[in-house]
């Protein structure tokens, strides 16, 4: 399709209007009452010397849920272990079932959505809880589940401040990304927040030393050969959209405004060793479903169309180059990389989202291809395989470049949301290779430990959770043999609920590079 301009969407129109009925609407949205940074800091937790080992301790965290997890009556994502736990947890020398790989020693740390205060309206809108298991040569030391403590968290009260997010104001409760010696905990909006990687305590708000003045998002890039960070951040007003580079060391480099005619729910984007991938679809935000509450303040609206820019790699944001497509939606690409004039993406993609179907929202593999070698840019889709996919994940060395191998969870829709297992898909052969576990035991998103120098050699780390025992388990499977099943499951003393994204952070990251 050739590239046009589209008329101007209503919410760019009146983003006047808009800042002014945001400041005005409290309740509708993020924030806490006051402006003041993060409250007290979590306190130092056990050691992991051999006196602390085989203890667990908790902290309770007030309010005590007022459902529990099992309540029919509770929207699905109140409910089993879609449920928030209230308990923070420090548990040394865990029990293994099998043999963990010796070279994997680190830190393994996930993040999800755990409303500390207030029932959250939606999955993706509780409080930012991490959950990290930390193994040495053979060993599980310990695990630890820790609040991300941001003035929402502290202050119990979700999404019912009395102004707009951002800044600070942020849940933190999507992903982690480890750049420039800092784990870094990343939400939807809103600032990073920097976390202690021995204790997983909130050290406080990361704005690289106020040089970041927007969001960032929660799926960085980083590039192999250079080490630096690729990000981005939107908003509810302008500017929508600002793509963000820092260094290998952790300084930001360079911000640059994309100009985009709405606020577009962009979760994830793409790089290549040459250019930044947007993916700007019809999921917008809605100031009435915002006023409204009770949910995602978003709706789909396929009239404002999709379409996917390309801007090179220090180009201005005003020099991207856009390719319409038909609207859909994706919140997860895969990985991308360049092929002569053609940029080729691999995506988890979904027909609509926020759409008031009661269908749920499949997810499948399709390919996105775009010719840059015209003065228009031209697209082709193609879609790779029919089933349920997603949260996936590469060998994050290799970001960028031209990938075989990517792990996701599959799932079951009917009626609800259900985690099914793990797959390994073989982007050569089309093929999958599957562990589908044992119903009593539900494997979410699939994280790579780098074990050898070739693509996908190594280890896939996955929190479970085993509906016999309602606690949560780590468990081990071999990259490249998915379907032979776990080499390792770690027992946890606690539940661990249904998250989003995680992390490998080796003591020896030059061991696998």
């Amino acid at each position: 399709m050739s590239e046009k301009r589209r008329p101007l969407h209503p919410l760019a129109a009146e983003a006047v209007w808009e800042r002014r009925r945001l400041l005005r609407a409290g309740g509708i949205l993020a924030a806490v009452a006051g402006t003041g940074g993060v409250g007290a800091l979590l306190a130092a937790c056990s050691s992991d010397d051999a006196s602390q080992r085989a203890a667990t301790t908790t902290t309770s965290v007030p309010p005590v849920p007022t459902t529990l997890p099992g309540d029919p009556d509770e929207p699905w994502f109140r409910r089993g272990n879609f449920a928030p736990v209230f308990d923070e947890v420090d548990a040394f020398d865990l029990e293994v079932e099998g043999a963990l790989p010796p070279e994997l020693t680190g830190l393994f740390v996930r993040n999800g959505s755990n409303a500390a205060g207030e029932p959250s309206p939606h999955w993706f809108l509780g409080d930012g809880m991490l959950h990290g298991v930390r193994l040495e040569e053979g060993r599980a030391v310990s695990y630890r589940n820790r609040w991300v403590r941001t003035p929402l968290m502290e202050a119990g009260v979700g999404l019912t401040g009395d102004g707009p997010p951002g800044g600070e104001r942020s849940q933190s409760n999507v992903s982690v990304v480890h750049h420039g010696g800092k784990l870094l905990s990343l939400g939807e909006i809103g600032f990073p927040y920097e976390v202690d990687v021995a204790d997983l305590s909130t050290v406080g708000p990361f704005d690289y030393g106020g040089a970041l003045t927007t969001s960032a998002t929660a799926h960085p890039k980083i590039d192999p050969d250079t080490g630096h960070l690729h990000f981005f951040g939107y908003g509810f007003v302008p500017p929508y959209l600002t793509y963000h580079e820092a260094d290998a060391d952790g300084t930001l480099l360079r911000s640059t405004v994309i100009p985009t005619e709405a606020s577009a729910m962009i979760h994830d984007f793409a790089v290549t060793d040459q250019e930044a991938i947007f993916w700007e679809l019809p999921v917008l935000f809605d100031l009435d479903v915002a006023i409204a509450g009770g949910g995602m303040p978003f709706s789909w609206q396929p009239d404002y169309g999709g379409r996917i820019g390309i801007l090179p790699f220090g180009a201005e944001g005003e020099d991207i180059r856009w390719v319409e497509i038909d609207p859909c939606y994706v919140f997860h690409g895969i990985n991308a990389h360049r092929n002569g004039d053609d940029v080729v993406l691999d995506v988890c993609r979904m027909d609509s989202m926020f759409d008031d179907s009661s269908a749920p929202n499949a997810s499948a593999l399709h390919r996105w291809t775009v010719d840059t070698s015209g003065e228009q840019l031209s697209f082709t889709d193609e879609r790779l395989d029919e089933n349920d996919l997603d949260l996936p994940t590469v060998d994050r060395r290799f970001t960028g470049r031209p990938t075989r191998h990517a792990w996701m969870a599959t799932f079951d829709r009917d009626p609800e949301i259900e985690f099914t297992g793990v797959a390994g898909w073989d982007s050569r052969t089309g093929e999958i290779d599957r562990w589908r576990p044992a119903p009593a035991l539900r494997p979410g998103e699939p994280v790579l430990a780098p074990a050898g120098p070739g693509e996908g050699e190594g280890w896939l780390l996955t929190f479970a959770h085993d509906e016999a025992t309602g606690n949560g388990v780590l468990v081990v499977l071999d990259a490249l043999d998915v379907a032979a099943g776990p080499v390792a499951t770690v027992h946890l003393p606690a539940r661990v609920p249904y998250g989003f994204h995680g992390w490998w952070v080796p003591d020896d990251p030059s061991a696998t590079a």
